[in-house]
């Protein structure tokens, strides 16, 4: 059984992706690790090639910066990532720039991914998230945030990534049929320091919107208030990836956190609703087979 993984990026450092850090917390069970690293203003491919690993296979790609709807950019990107793997291999393991794989879940993985290689039922599996936000001690407690998302796909499938890369499909926009897994992955898109973040807005939502949009929408200043943009979250009390912990003893900017904060969408309010009666009205961008417990 053969595990390839792959991931994109472009200017890493210049919005302060740990993506050294993404590639890290996977390396370790994959065979190879594909990068498609974009056309950057900073060092990125410089930095990916400092992680000095033979698996490291760097793809140099183009983006399309005139493609601006609806994120559809990260998709291509996560293609051309995906179809430079290996076809030998089994298994295909995802990972995006701001997402880092939790400690001590590697071995359960290799058990998942074995268990099913021989069961066509399974086009993929299915992971948890912890969504971070302002600091590395706060997530978000909303119905806002994704719970889950598809992060291991099987090989040969013609399965592509999906809308804005958060999930996948295959065949005529077909939901992959998926086992869910025990396994979280922190991710850390919204923990920058506010000067990279105020960067990232301003760039990152062009892919998204025209000109007109991001004149009305984005604000002009040098620094991301956190607490502008802040809804419902909640202290974390877990612990953080190991590979973090540089990253996280470097943390240069103050928080201010308003636990009290409720401040949500009517749907989420509804959502919530419905939760009180069993009911996970969720966004679901998957068919789920089976759970494979620890």
């Amino acid at each position: 059984m053969k595990i390839s993984g792959f991931t994109f990026i472009r200017n890493a450092i210049k919005y302060d992706y740990p993506i050294v850090e993404a590639i890290r917390s996977i390396l370790p069970i994959c065979d190879e690790m594909v990068v498609a690293v974009g056309n950057s203003e900073d060092e990125t491919r410089d930095l990916i090639q400092s992680i000095g690993s033979s698996k490291i296979k760097i793809i140099d790609t183009i983006w399309d910066d005139n493609m601006r709807e609806n994120g559809k950019v990260l998709a291509v990107e996560t293609n051309k990532a995906l179809a430079a793997i290996s076809p030998d291999s089994s298994w295909c393991f995802y990972i995006q720039g701001d997402e880092v794989l939790e400690d001590h879940q590697l071995d359960y993985i290799h058990d998942a991914l074995k268990q099913f290689e021989k069961d066509e039922k399974v086009d993929g599996f299915l992971f948890e998230y912890l969504h971070f936000y302002g600091s590395y001690d706060y997530v978000g407690a909303s119905n806002s945030w994704y719970k889950n998302e598809i992060r291991i796909i099987r090989n040969g499938l013609g399965i592509f990534s999906y809308k804005d890369a958060q999930g996948f499909r295959k065949d005529e926009n077909k939901k992959l049929s998926v086992v869910k897994l025990d396994a979280k992955i922190h991710h850390y898109g919204w923990v920058k320091d506010p000067r990279s973040m105020q960067q990232k807005q301003e760039n990152f939502n062009k892919y998204w919107h025209d000109d007109q949009w991001m004149t009305k929408n984005i604000i002009r200043t040098d620094e991301f208030s956190y607490e502008d943009h802040m809804t419902e979250i909640r202290k974390f009390e877990g612990n953080h990836p190991q590979v973090m912990s540089e990253r996280i003893n470097r943390l240069n900017w103050k928080f201010k956190a308003d636990l009290s904060m409720k401040m949500k969408k009517l749907k989420d309010r509804f959502k919530d609703i419905l939760l009180k009666f069993g009911i996970d009205a969720s966004y679901q961008n998957y068919r789920l087979y089976k759970r494979f417990k620890k």
